[in-house]
């Protein structure tokens, strides 16, 4: 009996990774970077966008913020000028959606779900972009790049355009990562 269920749990992994399709599972790609810098300039997180399969993960961790729910969007131009960050443009969003996946006409690509801090000033999401890989690379990386953006406040996932999250408090030019 025991060699039997060796087997079925040698092969388990097997079986299931040949009900996989291509591009739906498999090899992850780390292939752009941002560290974050507040308005004086200072690092207070990162973030790594990894391409797996057919979509783009964003992995960002903060720190040195202040505890509870800030708004973290994907911005259209990679420019970062201090201390408002307005450079960095509104949300990615080349298809003009609404803001938000509460808004019927929504999401865009810039939308990504709150980052929660902590008391101790910390935080992390890894979260799913809105949008095909290629479609998000090309609009990421077009003539002016782009910009991950952290917020003062909640996004409140409706109000057009930004979700009402308040200033901005964080911002990171997009890098391609080197192979």
């Amino acid at each position: 009996m025991l060699p039997k269920l060796a087997s079925i749990a040698y092969a388990a992994p097997l079986l299931l990774a040949a009900c996989t399709t291509p591009g739906q599972e498999g090899s992850t790609e780390k292939f752009a970077h941002t560290t974050l810098l507040d308005a004086t300039g200072k690092s207070v997180g990162e973030a790594t966008f990894i391409a797996n399969g057919n979509v783009v993960e964003l992995a960002a961790d903060v720190f040195s913020l202040s505890p509870g729910d800030h708004g973290i969007h994907v911005h259209t131009t990679g420019k970062c000028d201090a201390p408002a960050f307005t450079t960095a443009g509104g949300h990615l969003n080349p298809d003009a959606h609404k803001h938000g996946t509460m808004n019927p006409a929504g999401p865009h690509m810039g939308d990504l779900p709150n980052i929660t801090v902590g008391a101790n000033g910390a935080g992390s999401i890894r979260t799913t972009l809105v949008g095909a890989s290629e479609n998000l690379r090309a609009a990421m990386f077009d003539a002016d790049g782009s910009a991950v953006v952290v917020h003062a406040g909640p996004d409140d996932y409706k109000s057009d355009p930004a979700g009402n999250s308040g200033g901005r408090i964080a911002c990171g030019v997009v890098e391609v990562m080197k192979p």
